[in-house]
């Protein structure tokens, strides 16, 4: 007897998002059939998509393909700074958010038969060293902010990236701390870590994976602590902290019109 192939977790975003063919739609909707976790998982997963497709309405200027070019990992058409932001926004609506990952994936995971994305690594990543540093009173960052272009410099060229930039987050009520070289998925990565008035820290992650191609839009939620997650081509970007969803993912949009494309 030959056994069905496993059923991966990108599998069931797409699924969840309607871009598998029929065949392989059937064979992913008999395994939830068989498995009422991966079912409620991505149940929960297109009711959050409804959500976004909803309060993202307004963003919806993108044609169809270019949004599916962004959900494949084809390579994108050239584009405005305006309609980056429109993409992103459709990107958003169309791709699964892993908001319920925290909830559920424990459970579901333990299962041999699915298997972790890759890109599940950042924002675990990302939760981790923002836990790390952000309780740090004296030394949170290795380089702070009165030395910024020094820090742009130093952490773009360890990345390979000649015009990172750090965010600007002081419209958002973020003043940066500074930053740090740390390692993300085994490879040099950056973070930024923010302050408000009020003593809150938010830290901004940015790795790279030379063997990504896709593009995706997600939240993860850990406890108390969220985290805003995309990956562009080869850099992965994840915003991390103990505030409103709706906070972070401002300030997600904010990096995301700064960083580099």
């Amino acid at each position: 007897m030959i056994e069905a192939r496993p059923v991966s977790e990108a599998e069931l975003h797409a699924y969840a998002d309607g871009f598998l063919a029929e065949a392989e739609r059937s064979r992913v909707a008999q395994f939830l059939a068989e498995n009422p976790d991966a079912a409620e998982m991505v149940a929960d997963w297109q009711s959050q998509n409804d959500q976004l497709r909803a309060a993202f309405a307004a963003h919806e200027k993108s044609r169809p393909d270019d949004i599916r070019m962004l959900s494949l990992g084809s390579a994108r058409p050239a584009v405005t700074a305006h309609r980056r932001l429109a993409l992103a926004a459709a990107a958003v609506v169309l791709l699964a958010v892993g908001a319920a990952g925290g909830h559920y994936g424990p459970r579901l995971f333990q299962q041999p038969d699915i298997q972790l994305a890759y890109a599940e690594t950042l924002p675990r990543e990302a939760r981790n060293a923002f836990l790390v540093y952000t309780s740090e009173v004296r030394h949170p960052v290795e380089v702070f902010a009165n030395e910024e272009a020094h820090l742009a410099t130093w952490l773009g060229k360890r990345l390979s990236i000649a015009d990172l930039k750090v965010p600007n987050l002081q419209a958002q009520g973020f003043k940066l701390v500074g930053g740090r070289l740390l390692p993300v998925a085994g490879k040099p990565g950056a973070m930024f870590m923010y302050e408000n008035g009020g003593g809150q820290r938010v830290t901004v992650m940015v790795g790279r994976n030379k063997e990504n191609r896709t593009t995706s839009f997600r939240f993860a939620s850990a406890s108390d602590v969220e985290t805003f997650y995309w990956i562009d081509g080869e850099l992965g970007y994840a915003v991390t902290g103990e505030i409103s969803r709706d906070l972070l993912q401002t300030i997600a949009e904010e990096c995301y019109r700064q960083f580099p494309s």
